[in-house]
C-alpha cells in the first residue's frame, strides 16, 4: 500500500474541509480549523509529493516540520480559546488576526531559516524531534482540554463533535507517538535486528495519520452542518 499517496489524498480533503469551516464559522472555531488546515501545508505536502523540483530541498523539509509544528500550537491555542468560551460565553479577536497572526509566524520561521547555515542531516533530525516531542504532548493536552469543553457543552448539540475531536488527538498521539519511537530509537536503521518493533510501530503511525485525517474531515463536516 502506497502509505504517502493514501495520506495526501485524505488530508488534501480534510484540509480543505477545515479550512472552508474556518471561513463560514464564527471567530471561536477560527484557530482550532487553521491548525488542522496547516497540517495539510506543513506535514504532508512536502514529503508526500517528491516529485516536485523543490520538495528535496532541506530547507523545505524544515520548513514543513516548523510549519507543523506551528499547527499543533495554533489548534491548542484554539481549543483554550474555546475552553474560556464555554464557560464564559466572551471570545476576543477577529478572524483576520488568526489569519494575519498565524502568516506571520510563518513568515518569521522562513526567515530564520533562510538567515541560517543550510539545515543538514543532524540538524534536521534534531528539528524532528523536537517537532514529534511537541505533537505527542500537545496531543496529550488537547485531549483532557476538549474532555473539559465536552463536560461543559454536553448539553449542546455539537457535543458530539469534541468527542470526535478527542478520538482525533488519540489517532494523532499513535501517529506521532509512533513515529517518534522510530526516530529515538533509529528503528528505521535496526529494522533488521527489530524487524517487529519497527513493523508495528509504522503501521501504527501511518494508521493514525490515515484515521487522524479522515476523522479530522468528517468532524469538521458534521459539525458544518449543526452549525448551519
Amino acid at each position: 500500500m502506497n502509505w504517502e499517496l493514501l495520506q495526501v489524498a485524505f488530508w488534501l480533503i480534510a484540509g480543505i474541509v477545515s479550512f472552508y469551516f474556518s471561513l463560514g464559522t464564527a471567530r471561536v472555531w477560527t484557530s482550532i480549523a487553521v491548525g488542522f488546515f496547516l497540517i495539510l501545508v506543513g506535514e504532508v505536502i512536502p514529503r508526500a509529493m517528491p516529485f516536485l523540483p523543490w520538495a528535496d530541498l532541506p530547507q523545505v523539509e524544515a520548513m514543513g516540520l516548523i510549519i507543523g509544528t506551528i499547527s499543533i500550537m495554533v489548534m491548542t491555542h484554539g481549543f483554550q480559546e474555546y475552553y474560556v468560551f464555554s464557560k464564559t460565553l466572551e471570545i476576543e479577536g477577529k478572524k483576520s488576526t488568526v489569519y494575519l497572526g498565524t502568516l506571520a509566524v510563518i513568515a518569521a520561521s522562513l526567515a530564520f531559516i533562510l538567515i541560517n547555515p543550510v539545515p543538514d542531516s543532524a540538524t534536521l533530525e534534531l528539528i524532528k524531534i523536537v517537532s514529534l516531542t511537541n505533537w505527542v504532548f500537545l496531543s496529550l493536552i488537547n485531549i483532557d482540554m476538549i474532555r473539559k469543553i465536552y463536560l461543559n457543552i454536553k448539553d449542546s448539540p455539537i457535543s458530539k463533535g469534541f468527542l470526535a475531536f478527542i478520538a482525533i488527538f488519540v489517532f494523532i498521539f499513535l501517529w506521532k507517538g509512533a513515529a517518534l519511537y522510530i526516530r529515538i530509537y533509529e528503528l528505521d536503521t535496526l529494522r533488521g535486528t527489530y524487524p517487529f518493533r519497527y513493523n508495528l510501530s509504522f503501521m501504527v503511525s501511518h494508521a493514525g495519520n490515515v484515521l487522524a485525517s479522515l476523522s479530522v474531515g468528517g468532524t469538521f463536516l458534521y459539525l458544518a452542518r449543526l452549525l448551519r
